[in-house]
C-alpha cells in the first residue's frame, strides 16, 4: 500500500505523457491511498483539461469515475493540526503535507511527481521512477 497524490492518479487516468510512469507504479502497487482531497484536487485538473479543450466533458466525467472507483475504501480524513505543521515547518502546502502526513501516519510512501515535497520530504516522499526501482 502507498499513498499516492493528485497528480499520480490524473496521470493514470487521463492519458499523457507520465501515464506510462504511473501504470508501472500501479503494477509495482495496486492498493493506492489519498486523503479525501484528492477528489477536489482531481476534479479541478479534469475541468482545467475541458476549459482548455484537452478533452471532453465526456471524457473528464468518464475519467472521475474510474479514478472514484479505483480510490474508493482507500480515501482518508487528516487531522489539521499535524498538516499545519508539516506545512509551517517545511514551506510546503497544506494541500500537499495531507498526502504527506497520511503517509507518515500509514507508515508507507508518499508517490509523487512534486519535486517540493520529494526535497522537503525524502524519508517518505518518492518519485514514480524511484518507486519502481
Amino acid at each position: 500500500m502507498i499513498v499516492v497524490d493528485t497528480n499520480l492518479l490524473a496521470h493514470l487516468h487521463v492519458r499523457g505523457p507520465r501515464t506510462a510512469a504511473s501504470e508501472r507504479v500501479l503494477l509495482r502497487d495496486s492498493v493506492w491511498l489519498a486523503p479525501l482531497l484528492w477528489r477536489s484536487e482531481f476534479r479541478n485538473v479534469l475541468s482545467t483539461s475541458v476549459r482548455a479543450r484537452l478533452m471532453d466533458l465526456a471524457d473528464a466525467v468518464a475519467a472521475a469515475s474510474a479514478a472514484e472507483r479505483r480510490m474508493s475504501g482507500h480515501e482518508y480524513g487528516v487531522p489539521s493540526r499535524p498538516v499545519l505543521e508539516l506545512a509551517h515547518d517545511s514551506g510546503c502546502t497544506a494541500y500537499d503535507c495531507e498526502f504527506v502526513y497520511l503517509a507518515r501516519h500509514l507508515d508507507t510512501k508518499l508517490v509523487t511527481t512534486d519535486r517540493a515535497l520529494l526535497a522537503a520530504f525524502p524519508d517518505t516522499a518518492v518519485s514514480p521512477d524511484a518507486f519502481v526501482e
